[in-house]
């Protein structure tokens, strides 16, 4: 149920946190990697105006398409019943794929992928920058060339933390 509940409980949390007095309502931002990742790109066609800003790490961004990329079939075949031929199966995927939600996106969105992640391979993150630019949101992409899922390099990390809390800094 990866669109399902447990990103209710993101929105819900959000609203509750949002009641309290020290919370700027206009500059909140939803942050995630891998499976954050994945939420970030589901807030972007989902959040209904709570975020100012997005940042997604290594996120899926369509489930189908990574079926297809991906090094290990271990979870898209566990988590959504097998492969996206089975009309069941492609139905369940549809559903909680962020690609599908796109035409609601209109918050500005930072983007960062290792090009040596084949997990989630990077084309995930370039689709969704492509679908974001296309539609005129704010986007912006970090591409690290020799990192994978992870950012494990100091210098990169440095690069990402630097690139990181300026696109807060302008978007928060």
């Amino acid at each position: 149920d990866w669109g399902g509940k447990p990103m209710q409980d993101y929105l819900d949390v959000t609203d509750q946190f949002s009641k309290e007095p020290y919370v700027n309502l206009e500059a909140r931002a939803a942050v995630g990697a891998s499976a954050g990742g994945y939420a970030a790109f589901w807030m972007a066609g989902h959040h209904q105006k709570r975020f100012a800003a997005l940042m997604a790490h290594c996120g899926v961004f369509d489930i189908i398409s990574k079926y297809g990329s991906t090094e290990e079939l271990f979870f898209p075949n566990w988590e959504f019943g097998g492969p996206y031929w089975i009309a069941k199966n492609r139905v369940h995927m549809e559903k909680n794929s962020p690609h599908n939600y796109v035409q609601n996106w209109d918050t500005p969105i930072l983007i960062s992928t290792g090009m040596n992640d084949f997990r989630v391979p990077y084309t995930q993150s370039l689709e969704a920058f492509t679908a974001a630019r296309s539609l005129g949101v704010p986007a912006e992409i970090i591409i690290f060339p020799n990192e994978t899922h992870f950012i494990s390099r100091p210098q990169e990390f440095l690069i990402w933390s630097d690139q990181f809390i300026k696109f807060l800094d302008k978007y928060c």
